[in-house]
């Protein structure tokens, strides 16, 4: 996907961005919100055919595994209901493996650590992923961190779902300067005022955090749910 945003005077980044059944549409949306400013995000998945995301809403890649660019700036993994099924796809992982060992940054947000892990790509790195899943972390090779955005040498990952633009911010500035990755958050008025203090299991508490890892649980695959157990 060719970007009309890219912005003047800089060197266009290379981006991929992994589609597959289940995937959180915000996870990648949020990031490639951030990121089209800076380049070309290619949106990669096994066929050109459409990828339903865990909430319905769908996405049309851009390009298949076999035809994305071997050598990227970017190789970005999103999480979502769908992360254990494709932690198990050998076609996946192979790609991860081999377009992150030449890689610029290999980078994740929310439960595409895991992937990113299942491919052999964070053993010995400090990662963070969705609060609900950092004890999975370990018997990927990660070392669990839990902040917001976590940076690593070249792996950098981001926390749960909305910490997409976080990290977006973070990346771009350590790619193309501080300059370019504050005028790209001005340009998208990201200044976040949230309504509640509850984005976090220690802000809203136990009994609200409960709830929320009951609902998680059912709306996931069976093996999904046993990570959120």
């Amino acid at each position: 996907m060719s970007s009309t945003l890219t912005l003047p005077g800089i060197d266009p980044l290379s981006i991929a961005m992994l589609l597959y059944p289940g995937f959180t549409m915000l996870d990648l949306i949020g990031p490639q919100s951030v990121l089209a400013w800076a380049g070309t995000t290619h949106l990669v998945a096994k066929t050109l055919a459409p990828v339903e995301s865990d909430s319905g809403a769908q996405l049309l890649p851009t390009c298949t595994l076999a035809d994305c660019p071997r050598d990227l700036d970017v190789l970005f993994v999103p999480g979502g209901f769908g992360t254990f099924a494709v932690m198990k796809d050998p076609e996946v992982l192979a790609f991860l493996a081999d377009r992150g060992a030449r890689a610029g940054s290999v980078t994740s947000v929310c439960s595409g650590a895991l992937i990113l892990g299942a491919a052999g790509l964070l053993q010995g790195y400090r990662s963070t992923t969705h609060w609900a899943l950092h004890d999975a972390l370990p018997a990927l090779g990660a070392v669990p961190v839990k902040q917001r955005v976590v940076v690593d040498r070249n792996r950098i990952s981001g926390g749960g779902v909305t910490a997409g633009i976080d990290f977006g911010l973070t990346l771009l500035a350590q790619l193309r300067g501080e300059e370019t990755a504050r005028l790209v958050q001005l340009m998208m008025e990201y200044d976040p005022a949230p309504p509640f203090a509850a984005g976090t299991p220690e802000q809203a508490g136990p009994a609200l955090t409960e709830r929320a890892l009951a609902l998680m649980s059912a709306a996931a695959p069976a093996d999904a749910a046993q990570a959120l157990a």
